[in-house]
């Protein structure tokens, strides 16, 4: 399964030194900036390491924002009972690029800002950590890369709720944390959650009208999250919408076919067939979308379905299911077939991805009112405000990976 999944681009951040000379007026309030700039750059180190786990992703994460919150989370409550933004906050400028936009970064002096755009690329980072263990010879089990996938979908769906509107500046249009790109995440994400549950079904041989179902809800997801680009400049989301839109007539093919078959079950054959050529235009128009997608240019790794087994495979299935059903009501059934597709209306009791919950963690122990009190900003403080907004962030350079053999199985 390499090559099954289209991942857009890791975010990329300009270096921050944290070095508030003068303003940091205790060892105590040093610490908590030379503890911010290594946890940092190791949470950095960790979005290209090639042997990172989970596990150890969520260390990385949890040290650096445990200690961010440092200078987000109020201190000082109100005599009438309100809290008072934290003095730290609006210190410093951070600068992330987006990944529809190329390497011209947005800007904003806010720490919230940098909160929300580290755990956004932590989220990117269990998405592509899901293709790459889908795209290994030797399978993991499905829950692994289901797993993953319902993580960057819960901390997608977390920002978006909890914290970007927290931004005293609202995101650009077109960039990432804007509502239009993070709901397309978050569907996305979910949708490839349920290819996994998908191809475990099939490989379990469970029943037709559950894989039917799944693959229906599979290829609405799909198309949710197509329309949700639709307004997108066409510059920066004609691929991605190019595979989101194969996706969705990939598994409206699966939900036609294996529809098919519960028809044909129930002694419906030319329901059945109808069913089946309807499957066949579906998967027809999803190797041409395929071709599409190849060939249009975007931000992105240009994934190849259509060189896949499991892709190839409901061709053949599709194919050999429909001959089945002519020949049977050739010889039994003798049903006239209908001129119009059935209609689907087909709702999967199980199986159905879930993203789950993410919570940011506690606060260090050493970030204390007192310590916080020791934080001086008359002193004044270096920081990037100089720096130009315009100027380009080198982009991450992720791991090269080279596609292993397909051996057609699937991630089960």
């Amino acid at each position: 399964m390499a090559h099954w999944f289209h991942k857009n681009p890791l975010k990329a951040t300009a270096p921050v030194s944290f070095n508030y000379y003068g303003v940091a007026g205790s060892p105590a309030a040093n610490k908590i900036c030379n503890d911010l700039r290594t946890t940092r750059a190791r949470l950095l180190d960790m979005f290209t390491d090639i042997t990172c786990t989970p596990e150890v992703m969520k260390n990385a994460t949890d040290a650096y924002f445990s200690l961010l919150q440092c200078f987000i989370c109020s201190f000082i409550v109100s005599p009438d009972g309100s809290t008072q933004d934290n003095k730290m906050r609006f210190i410093q400028n951070f600068r992330w690029t987006d990944t529809l936009q190329g390497n011209t970064p947005s800007a904003q002096q806010d720490m919230v800002f940098e909160l929300v755009s580290m755990a956004f690329n932590v989220a990117l980072w269990y998405t592509k950590f899901a293709s790459r263990l889908a795209g290994k010879e030797k399978y993991p089990e499905a829950k692994d890369v289901h797993r993953s996938l319902k993580v960057a979908a819960g901390i997608f769906m977390n920002l978006k709720e909890m914290h970007i509107p927290r931004l005293i500046t609202p995101a650009e249009k077109g960039r990432d944390l804007e509502p239009r790109v993070m709901d397309t995440y978050i569907i996305q994400c979910q949708a490839e959650a349920q290819e996994v549950t998908i191809a475990r079904a099939i490989e379990l041989k469970h029943k037709a009208t559950l894989i039917a179902a799944l693959a229906y809800e599979t290829a609405n997801f799909y198309q949710k999250a197509d329309h949700t680009l639709n307004t997108l400049e066409p510059e920066c989301s004609s691929k991605w919408r190019k595979y989101l839109q194969l996706k969705q007539h990939f598994y409206m093919a699966y939900a036609y076919c294996y529809h098919g078959q519960t028809l044909l079950a129930g002694d419906k054959c030319g329901e059945a067939i109808r069913s089946l050529q309807e499957a066949e235009k579906c998967y027809a128009r999803a190797e041409s979308l395929c071709k599409e997608y190849r060939q249009t240019k975007g931000p992105g790794t240009t994934a190849k379905p259509s060189e896949q087994l499991f892709f190839i495979k409901l061709g053949g299935l599709i194919k050999n299911t429909l001959e089945k059903c002519q020949r049977e009501n050739g010889f039994i059934y003798f049903h006239k077939v209908p001129a119009e597709p059935p209609t689907l209306e087909l709702k999967a009791s199980y199986g159905l991805a879930e993203p789950v919950p993410f919570e940011l963690p506690p606060l260090r122990e050493q970030c204390t009112p007192e310590v916080y009190a020791t934080f001086d900003l008359t002193k004044g403080a270096k920081n990037d405000k100089a720096k130009p907004k315009d100027e380009e962030v080198k982009p991450m350079k992720e791991p090269d990976l080279k596609p292993q053999k397909d051996t057609g199985c699937s991630i089960s």
